[in-house]
């Protein structure tokens, strides 16, 4: 009866199967948090940057990005 009981103890012991979902589990929640900090820290520069270029498209003008993000003007 304990040798049986060691046996299945070794075996689910060595079983990882389990382990190597969580860690791609846990990679997935990693490169998810990078990808919301990137977004989150150059989201107004990159706004910026296409509302320049659209100014200049349409207009042949200038963008001069305002205080707050949205308030800029084509000069």
């Amino acid at each position: 009866m304990l040798s049986a009981f060691l046996k299945s103890a070794s075996h689910v012991r060595r079983d990882e199967t389990g382990a190597t979902a969580v860690e791609y589990g846990i990679m997935v929640a990693l490169i998810a948090v990078v990808i919301i900090a990137a977004v989150t820290l150059l989201g107004g520069s990159v706004k910026d940057t296409f509302t320049q270029v659209q100014c200049s498209m349409t207009t042949g003008k200038t963008y001069t990005a305002g205080a707050s993000a949205g308030l800029g003007a084509c000069n």
